[in-house]
């Protein structure tokens, strides 16, 4: 006789995961509210400070909030599990972003040293699209694939006799 032994199974693990496409449009929801608040942001901060330290104190005051509506909106993951990991993951998807988006920011200074605060924020904006789509990798493989069903939640066949 066959019987089927079932493991403790997180909630997260029996919910079905949103498709690519569903993440990707949350995703490009949420960056685009972000990159708004970024903009907003980088603009007042520009005002006080120099072009790389406004734009990683606007980079890194969004992220925080961007991390925090991706992981609930974008990869379904509530509660206070992993939170800090995710975060971490989040914070190490910043330091991408600051990596691309801070040379930018940079070479328009070496280069174009006049140019105005239009094209300041285009250049960054660029810099911050390229950034955003190795943040969705970055985080769509921490924090979503940590979540997928773990071999130890797959229903065990026990043969007894």
């Amino acid at each position: 006789m066959t019987t089927t032994r079932h493991m403790p199974v997180h909630p997260l693990a029996r919910r079905p995961a949103a498709s690519i496409v569903t993440q990707v449009r949350r995703f490009a929801a949420i960056g685009l509210m972000s990159t708004l608040a970024y903009a907003g942001l980088y603009a007042v901060l520009r005002g006080v400070a120099g072009a790389p330290l406004a734009n990683g104190l606007a980079l890194t005051v969004t992220a925080l909030g961007n991390t925090a509506a991706n992981r609930r909106l974008t990869f379904g993951i509530r509660g206070s599990r992993s939170l800090a990991r995710d975060h971490l993951a989040g914070l190490a998807a910043l330091a991408v972003a600051l990596s691309i988006t801070t040379p930018a920011a940079a070479l328009l200074g070496a280069f174009a040293p006049h140019a105005g605060r239009p094209i300041e924020l285009a250049v960054l904006l660029g810099s911050n699209t390229l950034a955003t789509v190795a943040r969705f990798v970055l985080l769509r493989s921490w924090i979503a694939g940590s979540r997928r069903t773990a071999p130890s939640s797959i229903p065990l066949e026990r043969t007894t006799s």
